[in-house]
């Protein structure tokens, strides 16, 4: 695996194509490929590998004993996943990562070689890996705000406003289909579609797939 493939990556900020190298030599890297809906990481095992996702985008999600599922999280090219799995290592997972697209995946066995080994270019990727973490949090925890509203509305409007935010514009995509939309605000697809529709009726938004924009008050 050579290293310009992977200096986009957040976690590799700041390090040198050296370093670079070093670390996918210490952390025995290899690249799988998954069609999409492929389950990557099953609930209930283990890994002491992350995942960087070389293209494409993969969801995290939970899916209960009963069949439901909740998409706690998509993540795109650049990003990555399990890295707080694989530092535990022994820690059962409590989420399913699937390729939510066709997509490349690197691995990376973080969690086999001690992190006391504070070498300069693990330093780096320590520090890389425990800023990126703490950002997920953020954006796990805000998920909290959009399903925290009794209403349906009022979860669209919630995620929506979100949306915006990190866009910086009224007007953007999101990247979930229906059904996915619905699996991330927890209600019903058939419920969710019915009051898109009516909110776009009543003038609050206009909307042609996935791509939405918020109209003036």
């Amino acid at each position: 695996m050579s290293s310009e493939s992977v200096l986009n990556s957040e976690v590799f900020h700041a390090m040198t194509v050296q370093e670079v190298d070093a670390a996918l030599q210490a952390f025995r890297v290899y690249e799988k490929s998954f069609q999409k809906d492929e389950i990557i990481m099953h609930a209930g095992s283990t890994t002491r590998e992350m995942g960087i996702i070389l293209s494409g985008s993969v969801t995290i999600e939970n899916d209960d004993i009963w069949g439901n599922r909740t998409i706690l999280h998509l993540a795109e090219a650049d990003d990555f996943f399990a890295e707080t799995y694989a530092i535990l290592g022994d820690e059962p997972l409590m989420i399913n990562v699937r390729a939510n697209e066709d997509c490349r995946i690197l691995f990376m066995r973080i969690g086999e070689k001690p992190m006391e080994d504070l070498s300069p270019w693990r330093m780096k990727f320590v520090r890389n890996l425990l800023m990126i973490t703490s950002r997920r949090n953020l954006m796990l925890s805000s998920r909290s705000f959009h399903t925290s509203p009794k209403t349906i509305r009022g979860r669209i409007m919630a995620y929506l406003d979100t949306m915006s935010h990190r866009r910086h514009s009224r007007e953007f995509d999101i990247p979930f289909d229906r059904q996915q939309m619905a699996d991330y605000l927890n209600v019903e697809r058939t419920a969710l579609s019915k009051e898109l529709g009516k909110m776009k009726h009543d003038g609050l938004i206009e909307y042609c797939h996935n791509h939405f924009k918020i109209l003036e008050a």
